[in-house]
């Protein structure tokens, strides 16, 4: 039997390639956004849980097949909880990742004697081509750095130092962030589901 194709509905390289290194060893034909025909998505909203849903669900549904969607997002104490689900568009749309991570550094220095304690959230979201729904959360937590540290990773990896560790998570090996990361964590809880998927799929049942 053919594997079950799951369509990661992301348009970010960066996260794709982490969310494919993350299901590296499942039976499933992992496609990305740049093999199939173009997904419309709404305009993201505040909740996490809700922006992965819909693009899961909108992407599911307009191609027929299993999608895997995440939102996450980097929330600071000091800068009371911001950027949260707006991370990726913080300061402006313009703003490439190390402009995003500059311009958060200096909002929160900015603010005398702000707490450089942080937290990485991601929700991942199955969805059907029937509208099935599955979630997971996952939370890393951690410190703002003063300047970037590392060259690998993507977004705020550069700034964010996880609890227990000397490194940002851009300076870590990459087995070791996919370890502890929120977004890692996430799927780590999905991964039972997606292999009952699989196998449901190798034994004939009709999925979807």
């Amino acid at each position: 039997m053919s594997s079950v194709r799951l369509l990661v509905a992301t348009g970010n390289p960066g996260k794709l390639r982490e969310i494919q290194a993350l299901l590296t060893g499942l039976p499933l034909e992992v496609a990305s956004l740049a093999d199939v025909a173009t997904v419309e998505f709404p305009p993201e909203g505040a909740e996490y849980a809700q922006n992965a849903i819909v693009k899961a669900r909108v992407a599911a549904g307009q191609l027929g097949q299993w999608a895997l969607a995440d939102d996450s997002g980097l929330e600071v104490d000091g800068l009371d909880g911001a950027p949260g689900a707006f991370s990726a568009r913080y300061g402006g749309e313009r703003l490439d990742d190390a402009d995003r991570a500059a311009h958060l550094i200096a909002q929160l220095g900015a603010r005398p004697g702000a707490q450089r304690s942080a937290r990485f959230v991601c929700v991942v979201a199955l969805v059907s081509a029937s509208g099935e729904v599955h979630t997971a959360r996952g939370e890393c937590p951690g410190t703002i750095l003063p300047a970037p540290r590392g060259a690998g990773g993507f977004g705020y990896d550069p700034i964010f130092r996880p609890d227990g560790f000397e490194f940002s998570l851009a300076e870590l090996p990459p087995g070791v962030k996919d370890r502890i990361s929120h977004r890692g964590l996430a799927l780590a809880q999905l991964r039972p589901l997606l292999e009952a998927i699989s196998t449901r799929s190798r034994a004939g049942a009709e999925l979807g």
